[in-house]
C-alpha cells in the first residue's frame, strides 16, 4: 500500500475506498498511531484550531457557551484555544500569544475586542467572528440575537401588565448587546405612550455591579418595572433593592433579565427573562467557522452581521400584573 493511499484514510473527505480506509485505521490504532496535526498543518496551511478569546468569564451565560460551542467546532474537526484577558490592557499581548499558534479563525466572546486587534487577526491570515457582542467599529463577521426585538419584548410585556413607570438598567455603556437592549426597550416604551424610562448606569455585566444599582433608586420613586441587560445583572438588582429599600419582588417592583442562563430558572432566583436563541446562534458560529477555516473552498467571503430573532419571553415569578388605577 503506497504512502500517499495510507495518508489520504486519515482525511475524512479523501477519495479512497471504504474498505482500505477501515484497514489503515484499524492497523495505526493496534498500533496506537496518531497523526501529528502540526505536521499535517505543514502541508494543509490549516491547523483546526479556533482562537476564543473572552474575558466576562464571570457571567454564566458565557462558559455555557463555550463549553457546548467547543463540543460542536469538535465535531467538525476544529479544536479550541482560549485567552482569556481579564483587563483591556491585556486583549493585545493574549491576541499576540494566541497567534503564535496560527489559529484558522478567531472566535471573540465577551470582551471589548478594539478593531485594531481585529485587524491585527486578519492580517495573520485569521478572520474574527463575533458572538453575541459585535466589533466597535461594526465591521467583521458577527452572529448576535437581535438585541432591539428583545428590549421591545420586554417592554411591551411589562406595559400590557400594567407597568407604567419604567426603567432599564445598562451595564457595559459600549458593549453592542448593552447599547441595542436598551435602545429596543426604551423606545418601545416611547412608541406606547410612556415616558422615557429611566437610565440606571450598573457599570458591568455583574451580579456586584448589577446589586450596587439600587443605589440609583429613589424608594419613593421607585420604579414598578425594570428591565436589566443581562440575568446576572437583574439577579443582583433584585437582591439589592430587597436588601436596602425594602422593595418587593415582585409585589412592588417587576424584573426582567436578558439571556435565560440556568441560574435564571433556580428555585432561588425564578427570574423572568428573555431567551436568548443560544443554540441557533452556536450553529450559525459553527456554520460560519467552517466557511472561513476553508472547508467549503471559497476564497473570499464577504462581511456579514446574522441577527436571529430572540427566543420567548419567559415568564417566571419575578413578574406581576399591576391593576390599573
Amino acid at each position: 500500500m503506497s504512502v500517499s493511499t495510507v495518508s489520504r484514510a486519515f482525511y475524512p473527505d479523501a477519495v479512497i475506498a471504504s474498505e482500505t480506509r477501515r484497514t489503515v485505521l484499524k492497523r495505526a490504532e493496534e498500533i496506537g498511531y496518531r497523526a501529528n496535526p502540526f505536521a499535517k498543518s505543514l502541508v494543509t496551511k490549516k491547523t483546526q484550531i479556533v482562537g476564543m478569546v473572552a474575558s466576562d468569564l464571570a457571567n454564566p451565560y458565557y462558559p455555557e457557551v463555550m463549553t457546548n460551542l467547543t463540543g460542536l467546532l469538535q465535531s467538525h474537526g476544529m479544536n479550541t484555544m482560549l485567552v482569556a484577558p481579564g483587563r483591556p490592557e491585556e486583549i493585545d499581548p493574549a491576541v499576540d500569544l494566541l497567534l503564535t499558534y496560527q489559529p484558522d479563525l478567531v472566535i471573540i466572546l465577551a470582551t471589548n475586542f478594539e478593531s485594531s486587534a481585529r485587524e491585527k487577526c486578519e492580517a495573520a491570515g485569521a478572520p474574527c467572528i463575533f458572538f453575541n457582542r459585535l466589533s466597535a467599529d461594526g465591521l467583521g463577521f458577527g452572529v448576535t440575537c437581535d438585541n432591539i426585538e428583545g428590549g421591545r419584548r420586554a417592554a411591551d410585556f411589562l406595559i400590557d401588565n400594567g407597568h407604567t413607570k419604567l426603567a432599564y438598567v445598562s451595564a457595559f455603556p459600549g458593549a453592542s448587546t448593552n447599547v441595542e437592549r436598551g435602545k429596543g426597550f426604551c423606545d418601545r416604551a416611547v412608541e406606547r405612550g410612556l415616558a422615557p424610562p429611566k437610565i440606571l448606569e450598573a457599570g458591568t455585566f455583574s451580579y456586584t455591579d448589577g446589586y450596587n444599582a439600587w443605589r440609583q433608586v429613589s424608594e419613593g420613586e421607585a420604579p414598578d418595572g425594570v428591565f436589566c441587560a443581562n440575568d446576572i445583572v437583574a439577579i443582583g438588582f433584585i437582591e439589592g433593592i430587597q436588601e436596602n429599600l425594602r422593595l418587593k419582588v415582585p409585589e412592588d417592583v417587576s424584573v426582567i433579565g436578558y439571556d435565560d442562563i440556568a441560574m435564571a430558572g433556580w428555585p432561588s432566583h425564578r427570574l423572568t427573562t428573555v431567551a436568548q436563541p443560544t443554540k441557533e446562534m452556536m450553529e450559525m458560529t459553527v456554520e460560519l467557522a467552517r466557511e472561513l477555516a476553508g472547508h467549503h473552498h471559497q476564497t473570499h467571503h464577504e462581511p456579514r452581521i446574522v441577527r436571529i430573532p430572540p427566543g420567548p419571553l419567559v415568564e417566571r415569578q419575578t413578574t406581576t400584573r399591576r391593576s390599573q388605577q
